[in-house]
């Protein structure tokens, strides 16, 4: 029996993955966190450094880094990709003046060793918002398409607030890192809004608990 194999067999064991969220500043990172926690919404600070939380979805144990998107802060980000199977970039839908900040800022993650082969999930945040920017419309501007290259990728249009597509965007992940790790790397996805493509299942019903 191989390391490579030892190393699956106790990751298996475990049940354990490291989701790290990451995105600008005001992307909705931090109310998304709380909405799949189930918390309250309302009054959400900006996250100044970091905050880890914990819940078990799908016989899982997610280990939820959530880290500051501030200018100044992101610098910093490298430090959080150690053993990170799985990335959650959020968008603010809205903002159309700084996709193409977005799209540098997510580049340059994507592009650190230390992030290679993890799953990707872009979640198009604030969907409820008038004027927002439909999920194809945003993997366009991102380019997300080059992604397929080197990564596992889904975008889910979702809005924190409303809780709308949030569920999905995460059933996929945590679907997606498992069959990564234990057995096959998946395909890159759009979702359109309310819509499953490319043959993925539409999970309903589904509740988080917190650990």
């Amino acid at each position: 029996m191989g390391l490579l194999t030892i190393i699956r067999k106790n990751k298996h064991k475990d049940r354990e993955q490291r989701h790290l969220f990451l995105g600008l500043d005001n992307s909705g990172k931090s109310t998304i966190v709380r909405s799949l926690l189930g918390e309250s919404t309302d009054d959400v600070s900006p996250t100044l450094g970091f905050d880890i939380r914990s819940i078990v979805h799908l016989g899982y144990t997610l280990n939820i880094w959530d880290i500051g998107g501030q200018k100044s802060l992101r610098p910093y980000w490298r430090n959080y990709f150690e053993r990170t199977d799985a990335l959650i970039w959020v968008v603010d839908s809205g903002d159309r003046q700084r996709l193409d900040d977005a799209k540098q800022e997510l580049r340059s993650v994507v592009g650190e060793e230390r992030l290679a082969g993890a799953s990707i999930l872009i979640f198009a945040n604030k969907q409820d918002i008038s004027g927002s920017l439909s999920a194809q419309e945003i993997s366009a501007s991102l380019t997300l398409q080059d992604l397929s290259k080197t990564h596992s990728w889904r975008i889910q249009p979702c809005s924190a607030i409303t809780g709308q597509g949030l569920q999905e965007g995460i059933d996929w992940l945590v679907k997606d890192v498992g069959q990564r790790m234990y057995f096959e790397l998946g395909r890159g996805e759009i979702s359109a809004s309310g819509q499953e493509t490319r043959g993925v299942e539409s999970i309903e019903g589904r509740t988080f608990t917190q650990v």
